[in-house]
This record gives structure tokens, sequence and C-alpha cells, in this order.
């Protein structure tokens, strides 16, 4: 028997790796000469550099960056393929995370530190980018990032305004000349599955800011600057597209990446599952395993094991789910091109804190897949 092993972290729990080794150990115990392919699994949120560098056999880069504030900040990203690609998620230096609450201002955030990785990656011979946006304290349309880059932002004097969102209340001008050469030979893969426009009720504003810090009165301001900022940003790029899906993303990174750099938006775990090769070792395997710390019906609308049943039900395999909790919707997956039967790993009522303890749910989840296998040769041996 050949099995794939792709589950999600659980997150403050497992990793991707400890989850996929605790699902093996399972297994073994009932088909001791299984092969099985244990994949990193993520989906373009935390745990995307780690997933794809380990998938990859590839390195970290150290680095000290910018938080959202402009506060110097260790961070790192990843180099995977011999040197050419970096894998960054955007949260190491603009993330939600980093800051107190009191702290959360998405006038004043700044996504400078993102550019300032990129620009390092560039610096070591990277060209092709695999950004993960997801879980930004920032607001500032991506000109924190752009302005690292090289791209000046000015107002009527011709003075460069702040990278932030306040910053955009005096801009008039954007000019790429000093913007970094290398650009126009690199290539952005953005991993984003928001699909909000930049502006409006649906727009990264009204619908993210609140839980970056804005009051209702900041967020109708930021609203209107990031039209003002779509308008500056068509004087230099008039196909730019405000309304394009996902170009709210991030707090507006995702316009930015898709107008200055020629981003490409795409599905998070699809661009995984594309990065890491994954899918060959789902077309070679009986049966696929996968899983993630709480299922229910928002997994079977894109997450991650949802991506992963497809790919493996492309091939004809068995998929099987594994999760910390599940919820009476999650019955949502078991469509035909999903999961085909899902499992809770807790065995009885206990506490959070116990079942999330990283020695209790490894235990858990190796017990639940061996019982899982059990059946599975149970039936097999019936000829069902």
């Amino acid at each position: 028997m050949r099995v794939a092993i792709a589950i999600d972290s659980f997150k403050g729990s497992l990793t991707t790796f400890e989850a996929g080794k605790a699902a093996a150990d399972g297994i073994r115990r009932v088909y001791p000469d299984a092969e099985i392919d244990i994949c990193p699994l993520a989906d373009g949120g935390e745990g995307t550099v780690s997933a794809i560098v380990g998938a990859l056999d590839g390195k970290f880069q150290r680095i000290t960056a910018s938080d959202p504030l402009g506060r110097p900040i260790e961070c790192e990203y990843g180099i995977v393929k011999d040197g050419s690609v970096a894998v960054i998620e955007m949260s190491a230096a603009a993330g939600l995370p980093l800051l107190s609450i009191g702290e959360r201002d998405p006038m004043r955030t700044t996504t400078f530190g993102v550019g300032e990785m990129i620009a390092d990656a560039i610096s070591l011979g990277c060209r092709r980018f695999i950004i993960g946006i997801g879980g930004s304290a920032t607001n500032d349309g991506g000109i924190g990032m752009l302005s690292a880059l090289g791209f000046e932002f000015v107002d009527k004097n011709g003075e460069k305004v702040s990278p932030s969102a306040e910053g955009i209340e005096s801009l008039h001008a954007v000019s790429a000349v000093n913007a970094i050469k290398e650009l126009g030979d690199c290539e952005f893969m953005i991993a984003c599955d928001v699909k909000n426009p930049l502006c409006g009720e649906n727009g990264c504003s009204a619908v993210f800011a609140p839980q970056k810090g804005a009051d209702e009165s900041a967020v109708k301001k930021l609203d209107l600057l990031m039209h003002k900022y779509a308008e500056v940003t068509r004087s230099l790029i008039p196909d730019a597209d405000a309304d394009m899906p996902g170009a709210g993303a991030a707090g507006g990174l995702g316009f930015a990446f898709a107008s200055y750099l020629g981003g490409r938006l795409c599905s998070g775990i699809e661009l995984v599952i594309k990065e890491t090769d994954m899918e060959k070792k789902l077309a070679m395997a009986d049966i696929t395993v996968t899983g993630e710390g709480r299922l229910d019906g928002q997994t079977g609308m894109g997450k991650a094991p949802m991506g992963v049943a497809r790919a493996a039900k492309k091939h004809g395999g068995m998929v099987i789910a594994l999760a910390g909790s599940v919820r009476d919707d999650a019955r949502a997956v078991n469509t035909g091109d999903g999961i085909d039967a899902f499992f809770p790993i807790v065995p009885s009522p206990c506490s959070l804190e116990w079942a999330m303890e990283p020695a209790n749910a490894a235990l858990n989840l190796a017990n639940t897949a061996e019982q899982a296998f059990r059946l599975i040769r149970a039936s097999q041996q019936l000829k069902l």
C-alpha cells in the first residue's frame, strides 16, 4: 500500500511535519511495509515558508527588517530551488501578531519590511517569488513595500510621503525611475484566497481594517485614501485595476503586487501543491490522508484539506481526513471530489488545553490513524 499524508498544521499544537509523522506512526501499526510520503502542507498563510522549504530541502535566510511600525525586527524567509526562488510570508515583517492591541493603527502601519525582504532576496539572486499575504496589520495599499523597492511616492513638492496610509493623504505622484532594476526580471506568485476589491463596502478598509485597530471614522477615511491611491496609481499604470478580486488582500497589498510588479494572485493551496510537486505523490497514492485542527463547513470552501482532496481525487485515490475537532457542518466536505470520510482524533471529553498539548495531540492522531486503517484493512479482507 502507498499512502500520501498532507495534513495542515494543528495551530498551537502540531506543525504539518509533526502531524504527518504522527499519522504515519499510526498507519505503520497496521501496514508496517506501507510506502508513506509525508507532504508538508500550508495554504499560503502561517507555515507556508516552513512547508515549502521543508518539502524542497531549501534553507532559511534571516535578516533585520522593519516591523509594521518601522521598528527593527528579526525575520526570516525561505530560499529553494538552487537559490532562484524566495518564499516569503508578509506577516513575518508586517503581521498583526507583531503588535500589541494598543499599537494597532492601520493609518500608521506599513509593509516596508516586506519590501526589505524582497530586496534582500533579489540581492542574493532570487528572481521568482512565492509570497503569502495573510495576517497583515496594514492598510497601506502596499506603498510601504513598494517604497522599500525603490518606487517613490511624493507630494506636490516632490517630497517623499510616509510609507503608510497616512502618507497617502498628501500623495500626488508616483515614480518608478529608481525602482530596483532587477524587478523587471522577477516573477511574483501571490498566495491569496481573499477576493475583496481595494475600495468600497467590500474593500480592504471596510472589511478588514476594524480588526487591525480602525474605528468607524478611520475606516471611512482609509477607504477614501485607497480610492485616491488607485487614482494616482492609474496615472503611472493606466490598467491598474482596483476592482480586481484580491486587490484588497492584506490591506491593498494584492493591488500593489498586481499593478506595480505584475504579480499573479493564486489560490494558496493550489500554489503550494504545485510548487512542492505534491500532486505527483498524490497521484501515486492508494490513499491520501489530510486534515487540520478543526474541520467544518469552511473547509469545503477551499481550505487546505479540500485542496488536497480535490487534487488526489483527480487520480482516483481514497481520501480520509483527521481533525482535532469536527463541527456538524463538516459534512460539506463529503462531496464527490472531496473527502470520503473524516475522523475527529479526541477520544473522550477533555479540556482544550489537554487536547492541544503536542504530545497528547500526536498520540491521539496516531491512534485515530491506526483505527481508520484497521477499518480499511478489514474492508479489503472482506472485499467490500
